[in-house]
């Protein structure tokens, strides 16, 4: 399935070819170690793991201020993965950055794994702040965002919120908190895939007019093809030069992205379990061979954690 370009074209902002390729290649790592995980686990959520794998790739591959050498020091920018049950996603994309090991990684929800169903900061403290809780993570990015601004703190805040999170009531009161205070420092981005654990959003509770609600709000709204790596980059670009209103970029997306039987199908948004044919299909759809994964599950084996 395919986003309409009309709607949601690239900008013509120049960006390098090799940035480019380097960012799609460490978005099919980060789906691939996700995909590994959930077959590893025997549960987990392919779905919105799949959906958002660009924007994560995108943010720490371009954006964040993050050096894997020293992950926690204070002028780092924070990332909040606020849908937190896409964390296989997050430690997909802490691996092809070197931030986490990728033995560890598809070690999914195993006891004494530290790559859990959701997020632990106890267990991962680049992880932020624990998230699972549908929009407290949100809520949890604003109050960063703030005391960073107290402390006259350069860096930035980026939190991923899922479609079907923001019917959470949470989520509007937060908003309202960040424009009145006027976090310039925020960047919320919404994975916009229209599926949620149910159905779609638009039979349990509409969204829409989406961007119009956030820009009530006070806040500086962009819409882009959250697959579109040029326009995530632009995007990102602009809500760090958005004069002092928090900036949302909606990120229309698929759900289930690069693995065309899970694509736009609300049953694999989560609590699913992967047979080993399903699981060798997805990494041929990500143009990767059977053994890739057998590699993957082989160095997990070895992975202990007391």
């Amino acid at each position: 399935m395919a986003l309409a370009a009309t709607k949601f074209a690239s900008t013509p902002e120049a960006f390098s070819p090799a940035l480019i390729a380097r960012i799609a290649e460490r978005a099919r790592d980060t789906r691939a170690v996700a995909i590994a995980g959930i077959f590893h686990a025997g549960s987990g959520h392919p779905g919105g793991s799949l959906s958002c794998a660009d924007i994560l790739a995108t943010l720490y591959a371009a954006e964040l201020n993050i050096d894997a050498a020293n992950p926690m020091d204070a002028a780092r920018d924070r990332f909040i993965l606020s849908k937190g049950h896409a964390a296989p996603a997050l430690y997909g994309i802490w691996a092809a950055m070197g931030l986490m090991k990728q033995s560890e990684a598809v070690r999914l929800r195993k006891l004494g794994s530290r790559a859990q169903g959701h997020p632990h900061v106890l267990d991962m403290p680049l992880a932020e702040t624990s998230t699972g809780s549908l929009g407290q993570g949100f809520s949890v990015a604003i109050g960063m965002a703030l005391g960073l601004r107290l402390q006259k703190n350069a860096a930035r805040v980026y939190a991923l919120l899922g479609d079907g999170e923001i019917q959470e009531g949470e989520v509007w009161e937060g908003a309202m908190c960040a424009a009145h205070h006027r976090l310039s420092n925020l960047c919320t981005i919404i994975d916009y895939n229209k599926l949620q654990s149910d159905d779609r959003n638009a039979n349990i509770m509409g969204l829409e007019p989406l961007a119009d609600k956030w820009r009530a709000f006070g806040w500086h709204v962009q819409e882009i093809d959250g697959h579109d790596i040029t326009a995530l980059l632009a995007a990102l670009k602009t809500a760090a030069d958005c004069g002092d209103q928090p900036s949302v970029i909606i990120a229309h997306t698929i759900k289930g992205k690069g693995v065309s039987y899970m694509e736009d199908v609300p049953q694999w948004h989560g609590s699913v379990k992967l047979t080993r044919a399903q699981a060798d299909d997805a990494f041929a759809a990500l143009g990767l061979p059977a053994t890739t994964l057998d590699a993957m599950l082989e160095g997990a084996m070895e992975v202990r954690h007391g």
